[in-house]
């Protein structure tokens, strides 16, 4: 009977083992073979900020662009296909078919990189008609689009097709307008929009005025900046020629370059104001001393160096104002001599030359001032930089040291952004000036002023004068290297103009710099006109108080005339003053062609009023 239930026990035991095996195989076997369900976490979206103006005009936006691909092996009519899909694609049919059959055993090829949502559109409907779905497909990128084409676009900068910023302030704020997520983020993360300083209306119309000056003297480049002297903000920044941010893979490098913000240059005699600023504040000089000016500087060392600096005419007897009302190169080489050269590189460096401005923008350079140690230096340095050689500037270091001249000696800190703030609106960010350390004493910045004023008054920018408001300034025209033979070149000439207005209380600090202009190079004669039209357009823009300009007292309520809506029967009509809004229905006519450019209202118009209507003529209005 033990026998037995022993036996029994040990059979029981050996199948509670087996079943307990088989299950242990059957999970084994269910894990290995069989799918898992997974936690599927949903990708994280970035919608990358947007940059606008001061005022909110976008300047840079958010979009979709699609790669159009095709397999051209599946391809069995390349020729009608091309001919379907040419029109929304901008293309010859000859091209689309030669790609085709120029990689016909290729898996894969690109017909068209970067179309729009609405060739996307398009191209889906005829695939759609015509069943050409097994060899074609569109690879979704994110996209920028641009709405001001060229306008500003070395500050704007441009994104890469992988959603990075490559240049301007889509590289410097890379991470404010599209973050990175964190590891555990889901849903869409929305960057922040960029406000910029500068304001789009008028960079239109300095623009408009910087094209038209590079044609007359038919320059390689123009840099142009405008800056508010009470808070350091950029309201217009220009660096011709410029790209088109819609087609910045064709651009060339000359319409990449943001020539105000990486490009050093020798800037010739406008850096008299802060050579002579220098002399006067350390007290090497006084307002009332005299220098006799007999058309050469010249000087002999010590060492038996001969320093020999030719002026442009014989001055005669000159003090600082009429120094820098002739722009004399004998007189301030001669005051130089009277400040020591530790002193004297001090109050530049004070300035900021030598060192970058610290702006939103990438890359800016430097620009070189030498100290007493350098290999180049040598006994004729000193004088030599009081005159603007011998010495390299960026333009935003001019307009940045121009600061300590508009307010008082003290130095503002240049920026480009205005505010930053998130999808909502909410400001995350809001620009206040940065005083920097006193330059000058307020009687020297105030002196030097007056000096500008004189020089527009009467000496050699009196063609930037203004009627109504004062102006000062400085002009200066330098010889550039000459890169091929060494030394300085005899036709290569970068010629500059400062400005500061209103002399009593100013709020605009302007600098043009015009590069190898044809024929005429003197910036007093081509630089100082230009000055004087960007001055005037400033002023009327910012809406600047003019000297006898009429006021006019009312009660404060205004009734607006509503306008008619626009008739076009056999003749042009006058669209002069016309606001943008009644413009638009016009472009829905198919028989008129209507280009409108600008913002506000009409002020010019092509063709001119009561000319006959054609068939499919084109009107062009500007507005401002």
């Amino acid at each position: 009977m033990s026998v037995f239930f022993n036996k029994f026990r040990i059979g029981f035991i050996f199948f509670i083992c087996a079943v307990g095996l088989v299950y242990v195989y059957v999970k084994f076997v269910k894990l290995a073979f069989y799918p898992q369900k997974k936690t599927i976490t949903a990708p994280v979206t970035i919608e990358r900020g947007s940059i606008t103006d001061r005022n909110g005009k976008p300047l840079a936006v958010q979009t979709n662009f699609y790669h159009f691909v095709v397999t051209p092996k599946l391809i069995k009519a390349p020729d009608e296909f091309a001919e379907k899909v040419c029109e929304p694609l901008n293309m010859g049919i000859q091209e689309i078919t030669q790609k085709i059959q120029n990689a016909k055993n290729a898996n894969f090829i690109y017909i068209k990189k970067k179309i729009s949502q609405e060739q996307y559109d398009e191209l889906i409907k005829i695939i759609d008609e015509n069943n050409y779905y097994n060899f074609t497909r569109f690879d979704k990128i994110p996209g920028r689009l641009y709405p001001e084409n060229s306008l500003a676009s070395q500050l704007i900068g441009y994104m890469g097709d992988d959603g990075t910023g490559l240049s301007g302030i889509e590289y410097s704020k890379q991470n404010i307008l599209s973050p990175e997520p964190n590891p555990d983020a889901t849903g869409t993360i929305h960057g922040s929009n960029v406000y910029l300083t500068i304001d789009s209306g008028l960079q239109y119309k300095l623009e408009k005025i910087a094209k038209q000056s590079m044609e007359e003297t038919q320059a390689e480049s123009l840099m142009l900046i405008a800056a508010d002297a009470k808070n350091g903000e950029i309201l217009s920044y220009i660096s011709l020629p410029s790209a088109n941010l819609n087609e910045y893979s064709s651009a060339s490098t000359q319409e990449m370059t943001d020539r105000a913000s990486v490009t050093a240059y020798e800037p010739g005699s406008v850096f008299k104001i802060f050579s002579v600023a220098s002399f006067l504040d350390s007290k090497s000089i006084t307002a009332d001393d005299s220098f006799l000016c007999d058309g050469i500087y010249q000087r002999r060392t010590s060492s038996g160096e001969t320093i020999r600096i030719t002026c442009l005419d014989h001055h005669g007897w000159l003090n600082a104002r009429s120094a820098l009302k002739y722009s004399c190169n004998d007189a301030l080489a001669q005051m130089s001599e009277k400040i020591t050269t530790e002193e004297f590189l001090s109050y530049i460096r004070r300035f900021g030359f030598g060192e970058r401005t610290g702006v939103e923008l990438p890359s800016e350079t430097r620009g070189s001032v030498k100290n007493q140690n350098d290999r180049y230096w040598s006994a004729r340095s000193k004088p030599t930089m009081s005159i603007g050689q011998e010495i390299s500037v960026s333009a935003l270091q001019m307009v940045q040291a121009a600061t300590v001249l508009a307010n008082k000696g003290v130095q503002i800190k240049l920026t480009f952004i205005k505010k930053i703030a998130d999808i909502d609106g909410k400001t995350e960010y809001e620009h206040e000036p940065t005083y920097g350390n006193r330059v000058l004493k307020s009687s020297t910045a105030d002196y030097l002023l007056s000096c500008m004023e004189t020089t527009a008054k009467s000496g050699t920018g009196t063609r930037a004068s203004l009627r109504d408001i004062s102006i000062g300034v400085k002009t200066g025209t330098a010889q550039m290297a000459d890169t091929v033979n060494g030394g300085y070149s005899n036709t290569d000439f970068l010629s500059n103009c400062m400005a500061i207005f209103p002399i009593e209380n100013p709020q605009i600090v302007l600098y043009i710099v015009i590069e190898k202009a044809k024929g005429e190079t003197y910036a007093g004669r081509i630089v100082a006109p230009v000055i004087a039209k960007a001055a005037d357009e400033i002023i009327d823009h910012l809406g600047i108080n003019r000297e006898g300009a009429a006021s006019l007292e009312h009660s404060g309520r205004i009734t607006i005339k509503e306008n008619l809506p626009l008739s076009i029967g056999k003749v042009v009509p006058d669209f002069t003053g016309r606001p943008k809004r009644d413009l638009i229905p016009l472009l829905a006519r198919d028989d008129l062609n209507f280009v409108i450019k600008g913002e506000g209202w009409v002020a010019a118009q092509s063709p001119e009023p009561g000319t006959p209507i054609t068939e499919n003529m084109t009107i062009e209005l500007d507005l401002e």
